[in-house]
């Protein structure tokens, strides 16, 4: 009789769950926790959508929204702490939501979850080329005579997106340690931006302008402040700190996944709500010029040009540029090993070819299908806005936002249905699970309805000015993508999709005797 191999416990767990181990696991308890903090990365998430909070509410959105609102999404990332130290699988959310409930649940999930993982590559490694695309500039005045900003702005976007699929490619064993770079970059980086706003400026605000200052630049009218405006501009929140689910869909690349991609996921969160907190205030203390940060729509980077000297700004514009490239490139991997898992179960149209890995066990394609629905997802920025703000990335970053939020719904609600029947791993909740996943619950809820809302009133169906041009686009792309997989599941894949496959044969091996062992 053949002997049985040995297997690792990180091994075992996985061929409990159904799965050979086929992802070479090299990634250490910090590499798990780095990717999911370099794609939070407050080097990109607090810089590209700052002036969605600027317009929508002001100083306040920020200085008090942004602590707020961490509190709620570290509830959400305790809850899946849990689900992931029960189900360390590359699946993640999606294989929690079929086990806990049923393939339907799944099905949903993986969706939602992928088309989030998309527009979170789009939208990073588009506000990569818009800062790319400024640093260039400051260093070549005949670079901004290169065809339009906007189109100058998707070529390097284009450019960004190939170079990501190439590093995901062929730097495999790269990547762990470009991960562990990352997070020493996020913070060493943000402590030199904080420093340069601390002793750069000649003067800075008041603490009353940071703590009490309210604006209203939406165009919509004052009297819906505090019910519909401030909500939108907490999107710079709610949008800067996701992505931590990439700590499950590495997990089968993690050593001792079940305790270290927990401990991953709810301390990314925590360090980069500390982290993008402080590096927001610096923003508002050296925001002495208001009317120039409103004259560029609220762009941060109206702060820098306006309170630093061209040399300091540069710096500044230069580190977060270079944040943003390393978040890009693990969304990518996030990315690439959510639509592996997914394809492995036959979810996506072509699976055998998504699925596929090569000799170095990297699923090459779905890196490149990923790569090409962020480029195709962020076409629309190509047109211009009427009032000179980037509305096209803002809805690419709600379609982020609500597609993986929504993810993390599902499987958390049947946590909750399922009650003392779950069998929890070896980091879990205890009692505290059922009102942290109420809450977790309803704000996920309340945030999918805000941030599907118009922004402004250009893009109020109906309107006298309404254009295509402004409008959030993120319900139409999530409208379309309910409504295709959900026509799908009706009339052919509720037949034939059984949810997460076993790639292992978990039948019993027979004994000398020919009894079986068990």
């Amino acid at each position: 009789m053949a002997k049985t191999p040995h297997l690792d416990d990180d091994s075992k767990r996985l061929a409990e769950l159904g799965y050979k181990q086929e992802l070479s696991r090299t990634w250490s308890g910090f590499s798990n926790f780095a990717i999911s903090f370099s794609i939070i990365s407050i080097l990109a998430g607090c810089f590209t959508t700052f002036g969605q909070a600027w317009n929508n509410g002001g100083p306040i959105a920020i200085s008090w929204g942004w602590p707020i609102i961490s509190i709620f999404i570290l509830i959400i990332g305790l809850c899946m702490s849990e689900l992931v130290s029960a189900y360390p699988t590359a699946g993640g959310i999606y294989w929690w939501a079929a086990k806990l409930g049923k393939p339907v649940h799944g099905w949903f999930t993986g969706w939602f979850n992928l088309i989030g993982l998309i527009a979170v590559t789009a939208s990073v490694d588009y506000g990569c080329a818009t800062f790319l695309n400024i640093t260039i500039g400051r260093f070549s005045e005949s670079w901004t005579n290169f065809l339009t900003p906007l189109n100058r702005t998707f070529i390097l976007f284009a450019v960004i997106l190939v170079l990501h699929a190439l590093i995901n490619i062929y730097s495999h064993r790269l990547i762990s340690l470009l991960q562990n770079v990352s997070v020493y970059w996020h913070v060493v980086g943000a402590a030199v931006v904080v420093l340069i706003l601390i002793f750069g400026p000649e003067q800075h605000q008041s603490l009353d302008f940071v703590f009490t200052e309210t604006f209203n630049n939406s165009g919509f009218a004052d009297s819906a402040y505090w019910f519909y405006i401030l909500p939108l501009g907490f999107l710079l929140t709610q949008y800067t700190i996701t992505g931590f689910d990439a700590c499950a869909h590495v997990s089968e690349e993690t050593q001792g996944a079940a305790r270290s991609a927990a401990r991953g996921l709810w301390q990314s969160i925590f360090y980069s709500a500390i982290g993008g907190w402080i590096l927001l205030l610096a923003f508002l203390f050296a925001a002495t010029d208001v009317d120039a940060v409103n004259k560029e729509a609220g762009f941060v980077g109206a702060i820098f040009t306006s309170s630093l000297t061209p040399t300091m700004a540069t710096v500044v514009f230069g580190i977060s540029t270079i944040g943003q490239f390393f978040c890009g490139m693990s969304c990518v991997t996030s990315m690439s090993r959510m639509t592996y898992a997914f394809a492995r179960d036959g979810a996506i149209p072509g699976s055998r070819l998504w699925a596929k890995v090569d000799r170095n066990r990297t699923p090459v394609n779905a890196i490149l299908a990923g790569c090409f629905a962020a480029l195709l997802l962020t076409l629309p920025a190509l047109y211009e806005a009427p009032n000179g703000a980037p509305l096209a990335f803002y809805a690419v970053v709600s379609v982020a936002v609500i597609g993986l939020y929504l993810a993390f719904l599902i499987p958390i609600w049947l946590r909750l249905k399922m009650g003392d029947r779950f069998e929890p791993g070896p980091w879990n909740l205890g009692r505290w699970y059922k009102p942290l996943g109420w809450i977790a619950v309803i704000e996920i809820v309340v945030v999918s309805v805000y941030f599907v809302m118009p922004v402004v009133p250009a893009a109020v169906p109906f309107s006298d000015d309404f254009t295509w041009t402004a409008v959030n686009y993120a319900p139409i792309v999530l409208g379309v993508m309910v409504v295709s997989v959900g026509l799908w599941w009706a009339l052919s894949a509720r037949r034939w999709f059984t949810g997460p496959r076993r790639t292992v044969d978990d039948t019993p091996e027979p004994t000398p005797e020919g009894e079986p062992v068990g």
